[in-house]
């Protein structure tokens, strides 16, 4: 299977419209092993995934070392790698107990520093390489800055466009859950990319109000992640979770309204959920976070399911989506 690439802004970085995310790799609240981690990376390199996204943060760098594991027995010049800076991984103090407090199932042998000052940034980088084992990282961003905006803006930024110069990274960005302060990094900087989850999806279209239109004015390319909004796009019911916290009775009623619609035309709404942010010009890969070979198959499917326009013009004759929403042109 041939996926389309798209260039990441000005840089040199060419990605697949869609994305392998490492986050369940790193046992993102329930474990997976090694074989299945295995399994899920080469099941989504034969489907033509040639973009994979990882971080320190996912699993206290066990995704980074699985995804490496695998990566290195790839042709290095056929993938596009991106991991993230923000947060130094240390040496517990004591030794025992797990990080489920922090979402992952693994053994708390190492906590997390924020770090986004310029040192912080060289050795973030330093050591996400050794644990992937691999010579280089393609993309860069800049890992949950909420909380250290002026710092990440003053300091890890420069020092990430330093690397760029020097060849160490073909391009940078910023990652985040939110849409306002990715809008003041393409406005103030030079990025080339950034990764925005969760506010770009059927049930929640933040990202428009400035971010997309900015990058699209600014010629910066967006990866958009977390188009099941958690889960709720997935399977919508009572109990699915949205942004991995019970979903509000309202979305999930609105979740399921989207699905009627999308059963008129036989579209699962994986399909549609997935495809949606493609109307969008700035948009030019979709990840989504896989952690079995089955998931990664599954959402390979929903991306070549045909979707007809009529489908997209009925969510906005009911409200379910804006007049003005850019929608995904219907193939041939």
């Amino acid at each position: 299977m041939s996926l389309a690439q798209n260039r990441l802004g000005h840089s040199p970085v060419q990605v697949t419209s869609l994305a392998f995310g490492a986050a369940g790799i790193g046992n993102l609240f329930t474990p997976v092993t090694d074989a299945e981690a295995e399994q899920a990376i080469t099941a989504a390199w034969d489907r033509g995934i040639r973009y994979f996204d990882t971080a320190p943060h996912y699993g206290l760098g066990l995704s980074e070392r699985r995804l490496g594991t695998v990566l290195r027995g790839l042709p290095r010049d056929e993938y596009v790698l991106s991991t993230k800076v923000g947060r130094i991984l240390e040496p517990a103090p004591t030794a025992g107990g797990d990080d489920l407090a922090n979402g992952f199932a693994v053994p708390a042998t190492h906590r997390r520093r924020w770090d986004f000052n310029a040192e912080g940034v060289r050795r973030s980088i330093e050591e996400s390489l050794n644990r992937l084992g691999l010579d280089r990282i393609d993309i860069a961003y800049l890992h949950d800055p909420d909380n250290h905006a002026e710092q990440a803006l003053d300091q890890a930024y420069p020092e990430l466009e330093r690397l760029r110069t020097e060849g160490v990274l073909g391009a940078i960005g910023v990652g985040m859950n939110q849409a306002e302060l990715p809008a003041r990094f393409v406005r103030d900087t030079d990025i080339d990319v950034v990764l925005l989850a969760g506010r770009y999806s059927l049930l929640d279209q933040h990202g428009l109000a400035e971010l997309l239109p900015l990058a699209e004015q600014r010629g910066v390319g967006v990866v958009i992640g977390g188009v099941f909004n958690s889960g709720l796009l997935a399977d919508p019911r009572p109990g699915a979770t949205f942004d991995y916290t019970a979903a509000p009775a309202e979305l999930v009623s609105r979740a399921l309204d989207l699905e009627g619609v999308c059963e008129k035309y036989d579209v699962p709404l994986r399909a549609a959920a997935l495809c949606f942010p493609f109307g969008h010009p700035a948009v030019a890969s979709v990840l989504v976070g896989t952690r079995s070979a089955a998931q990664v198959d599954d959402a390979a499917a929903m991306l070549r399911h045909r979707i007809p326009g009529a489908l997209w013009a009925e969510l906005k004759e009911h409200g379910l989506l804006a007049a003005d929403v850019p929608i995904p042109l219907e193939a041939g």
